[in-house]
């Protein structure tokens, strides 16, 4: 019997993960918070190599692994024995997605390739995630700081006197995630008429450069690069931090009403006035002057004030926080994405959910993130998952 989830919209599917890291990884956990039976296939001495990225750990467990494969069961196969493939085919062979994201042609070697696969199982949605896709480069191999820098994402993130930056979290990985679920929900939609299988590629580097988006296309437009620019918006103004008496706080203005608005609640009805300021593109071309005057006035009185004043008005505001502030938010412990979890290992943990709701409802944390090997006994080789 598949796993069966009551209110679940992917209960019953099968997802078979041979990938490991960040990409592939976020892409199943995706699937398997919205209710699919992931069986993630690991090496048995190893596992994914994140089980080892620490510290810290929790129960030896790496906090690294536990953050993108809750939702998930672990069977321990080594690809390079007969034993281990065979188990391999015989879970594809039942799956109905399969997610890799080995070197380009390394699993078709191993008799695992689409075209071979789909022979038994012609419904089998393929899904790999490569560095680069068809092109000089796609033999190459993609890792997220790298493709930060050569994407572009660097090389607008930062202060205009700082070095280039990465974003903080490895998002090449996790918006190419993304899209792999995407995809992935998209095939099996046409699967649902057709009957017919996908397969699919999903680059890390293409997926990068679509998420320059705005930034992207106002060079495409203007030819202009607008380089790093802090926290400042390239086309919105005022859109970004200000320094507080005491700490640092984030406004953004995204009209000419909400300006004017501003402008009542700090007490700086004289800029509303200002003809330089009275639109948007105004605003961007005297930028320096506006921000000066903003920040004189921010400078006076603490954030905590400034939030509640600029909210109360119906403007977008909020403190800067640290994982500290994140974790003691009010919303954050009021919206039930934190839930706690009991773990083999390393005991009651507390994790980030889904931030999906499903029918007003936030997917639960069915199973805690597993154990190397843990589900390898009972996985329901030839007829599905457990459960």
């Amino acid at each position: 019997m598949r796993e069966k989830i009551a209110g679940l919209p992917l209960r019953g599917l099968r997802v078979l993960d041979l990938s490991r890291v960040l990409a592939g990884p976020f892409a199943t956990m995706v699937l398997g918070d919205l209710g699919a039976d992931v069986i993630k296939v690991e090496h048995p001495e190893r596992g994914d190599d994140t089980r080892s990225w620490g510290p810290p750990f929790a129960g030896g467990e790496a906090a690294y692994f536990l953050a993108v494969n809750r939702n998930k069961r672990s069977v321990a196969l080594d690809l390079k024995t007969e034993k281990g493939l065979g188990r391999v085919r015989e879970l594809a062979g039942t799956a109905d997605v399969l997610v890799e994201n080995m070197r380009r042609g390394a699993l078709a070697r191993l008799g695992l390739g689409y075209e071979t696969l789909k022979e038994k199982n012609p419904g089998l949605v393929y899904c790999s995630i490569t560095g680069f896709g068809p092109g000089p480069d796609g033999n190459e191999p993609g890792y997220d700081f790298l493709v930060q820098a050569r994407a572009g994402i660097m090389g607008i993130t930062g202060w205009p006197d700082g070095p280039p930056t990465k974003v903080g979290v490895a998002v090449a990985d996790i918006v190419c995630g993304l899209y792999a679920a995407v995809a992935i929900l998209a095939a099996l939609r046409r699967r649902s008429e057709t009957g017919e299988g996908a397969r699919i590629e999903v680059p890390l580097f293409e997926s990068t450069l679509s998420w320059l988006a705005n930034r992207a296309q106002e060079y495409l437009v203007s030819g202009v690069d607008a380089g790093r620019l802090g926290n400042a918006h390239p086309t919105i103004v005022p859109y970004q931090t200000f320094e507080a008496s005491d700490r640092t706080f984030a406004v953004a203005v995204g009209n000419d009403a909400q300006f004017s608005r501003l402008c009542g609640a700090i007490g700086r009805e004289d800029l509303i006035g200002d003809e330089r300021y009275a639109t948007n593109p105004g605003r961007v071309a005297n930028r320096e002057e506006l921000t000066a005057e903003l920040q004189k006035t921010f400078s006076c009185r603490k954030a905590e004030e400034w939030v509640r004043r600029i909210r109360e008005v119906g403007v977008p505001c909020g403190p800067v926080n640290s994982l500290a502030g994140v974790f003691s938010d009010p919303h954050v412990l009021g919206c039930g994405i934190l839930q706690e979890v009991d773990h083999p290992a390393a005991g009651t943990l507390g994790m980030l959910a889904s931030p999906l709701l499903v029918d007003g409802e936030r997917p639960p944390i069915r199973r805690p993130p597993p154990t190397l090997g843990e589900h390898t006994e009972g996985a329901g080789w030839e007829s599905g998952g457990t459960g």
